[in-house]
């Protein structure tokens, strides 16, 4: 016994690193990327060591570990998150959402469902983390028009999109490593609605649960709408109409300019005189300067959806539908004027903004009163909020300013909604290909995301912080501890324990021990990582017991995206944490029992889906 115990020495040390990962990951002690680097850190010492081999008598080389790294599952996941940032860059998904919360006032139960409803269906073929993004203020506004705290929605509007997860192979992550894992042990590829038909069935029932349980189950807390809506703060603006400008040869409706959605225009300066309201017989020429006072958002919109306006702003020239390619990302950040600075009772103009900020001011607000002028020539005072506009790098060299203080946490990028169609045609274009398996999801996946970049949904920066170095890092060393269990015969161990304990009842109740497994392993480290440890180890029990390996791969994708008793079980329950204002506990006393429920669902359903 203790010759066999020193002979299976890397087998045990790689059980001992895997169980030491999942406590460091718990605990929380340090962040999942420095465990992360240090359980792969951790496997090259161990199999560079005499004698470190795997169960076949071969040698497990640094090679092995590290090629999660360059694993298409991987690969596929960044670029899916690629994707899915350019959907939300561009605003693609951002008009359904806001037609939503248009209609609830007129129909409410039924936009509440069509908005879950909504969240589902994207979900389904597109990362979830920026759909939750998306929806986070419509389920504010929404809350807010429901008289009702925004933890009754918050944390079924990410359970939700963790069920659509279930039902396509794009759904999440951990589905397509699942699938890489039954691909490389078996040489089967998952297809890409293999999943769909029990899928759908246990989120039907995860849904009806949500719905039954959420109003004895959440917590009614206190309303965070107002931190998530932006600020309804006026600022002064302008534009100046030039050729081909949007607004040239535009006339007033009831004394309103259609074209400024959302602002109210306080002058038209036309040469030497000033055009007061009311509007009337008149249209817009060449020249003039229309002053509008509007929210930050009515400027950010008019300016996303027409970037040669944009371009105008920023460059000082004429107006053109043709967007300079050399355009900086630009952002939006508010600064105040401070007390005693050298700005104040000085025009813009007088000052040579732009020449020493390198930003252009976009609007002025001003407490004490509305102002009717030209930008350029109010004079600013001490308090006054200044819109600006530039690259991001320029308001880290406006940090240290004595004259200004700038409110970092207004900081934002102006998408590009006018890229919208293109971001939502490329999608659609990626799921077709990967659906009718004219291509596979990697090569659909990566000529997606090469898209978003090529047509400008997103440039090369936005698309490089999409990579997110947590994901990468945690799935490269899940993986890596997936290669170690499988090659030292650590998942066959494993594997017979589960095996051993459940086959006396059989098939089925072998199949519902490895759910309820993964279920609980996906709650304590993440799901992806969840995937590939207990993929090797499902498979290897469906070999054991000479049964079929797909209902196995499907238990570990199922159980894997039950991710509802944690925070951080998943990024969208941690999406919605702040602004539901949950509690851990929340997440045990909500998501806990449902997890039992599907895991119910699944034990019932198995017989009749798999043949059993």
């Amino acid at each position: 016994m203790a010759g066999e115990f020193i002979s299976d020495w890397p087998m045990w040390a790689s059980l001992l690193a895997v169980l030491a990962t999942i406590v460091l990951y718990m605990l929380d002690r340090w962040s999942m990327e420095i465990v992360s680097i240090g359980v792969v850190a951790m496997f090259l010492v161990i199999f560079s060591l005499p004698g470190a081999i795997g169960a076949d008598g071969e040698p497990i080389t640094s090679a092995d570990l590290l090629s999660g790294f360059g694993n298409p599952a991987l690969i596929t996941i960044m670029a899916l998150l690629v994707v899915g940032q350019g959907l939300f860059q561009t605003g693609a998904i951002d008009g359904p959402t806001k037609a939503l919360v248009r209609w609830y006032g007129r129909r409410p139960v039924s936009t509440l469902v069509s908005t879950f409803l909504a969240v589902f269906a994207i979900s389904a073929f597109t990362n979830n983390t920026p759909v939750v993004v998306m929806f986070l203020p419509v389920m504010s506004a929404i809350a807010v028009r429901m008289k009702t705290s925004t933890s009754r929605l918050m944390m079924p509007l990410s359970f939700v999109s963790i069920l659509a997860g279930m039902t396509t192979l794009i759904g999440t992550s951990t589905n397509l490593l699942a699938a890489d894992a039954l691909r490389r042990i078996d040489g089967i590829r998952l297809g890409f609605f293999e999943q769909t038909s029990m899928g759908l069935i246990l989120a039907a029932v995860g849904l009806v649960y949500i719905a039954v349980m959420a109003r004895f189950l959440l917590p009614k807390r206190d309303n965070f709408a107002d931190e998530i809506m932006p600020s309804g703060k006026q600022f002064v603006a302008q534009f100046e109409v030039t050729e081909d400008h949007f607004l040239l040869g535009k006339a007033p409706v009831a004394g309103m300019f259609p074209d400024l959605r959302d602002m109210t225009v306080r002058m038209i300066q036309r040469g030497e005189h000033a055009i007061l309201p009311p509007f009337e017989d008149m249209e817009l020429q060449r020249g003039d300067l229309v002053i509008v006072a509007a929210t930050r958002k009515a400027l950010t919109d008019l300016l996303a959806s027409r970037p040669g306006v944009l371009q105008q702003l920023w460059n000082g020239g004429s107006n053109t539908e043709d967007v300079d390619t050399d355009l900086p990302q630009l952002s939006l950040v508010e600064a105040v004027i401070a007390p005693g600075s050298r700005m104040a009772g000085r025009t813009i103009e007088l000052l040579g903004f732009r020449r020493l900020t390198s930003a252009v001011v976009l609007g002025i607000q001003r407490r004490s009163r509305m102002i009717r002028a030209k930008l350029g020539q109010i004079r600013l005072e001490s308090g006054d909020t200044l819109l600006l506009c530039g690259p991001t790098g320029v308001f880290q060299d406006l940090r240290n300013s004595r004259d200004l203080i700038l409110l970092e946490w207004s900081l934002s990028e102006i998408p590009i909604t006018a890229k919208g169609v293109a971001a939502r045609i490329i999608a659609v274009i990626m799921v077709l290909l990967a659906a009718l398996n004219i291509t596979t999801i990697l090569v659909a996946s990566v000529l997606a995301a090469t898209a978003m970049i090529v047509f400008r949904c997103l440039n090369i920066r936005q698309a490089s912080r999409a990579l997110d170095l947590r994901i990468f890092l945690v799935i490269g060393a899940a993986l890596a501890m997936g290669i170690a269990l499988e090659r030292t015969g650590a998942a066959a161990l494993i594997a017979d324990g589960v095996v051993g304990f459940a086959s006396p009842y059989g098939p089925l109740a072998v199949l519902s021990a490895v759910f309820i497994c993964v279920a609980i392993l996906t709650n304590i480290l993440s799901n992806a990582a969840a995937a590939v440890l207990f993929a090797p180890i499902a498979l290897e029990a469906a070999h054991s017991t000479n049964s079929d390996p797909l209902p196995y791969i499907l238990a570990v994708i199922y159980a894997a995206n039950c991710s509802f008793a944690s925070p951080v079980a998943y990024q969208t329950n941690m999406l919605v944490m702040a602004p539901g204002h949950y509690k851990f506990s929340d997440f045990v006393k909500f998501g806990g029992p449902l997890i039992l429920v599907i895991w119910a669902a699944f034990a019932l359903l198995a017989p009749w889906r798999f043949d059993l």
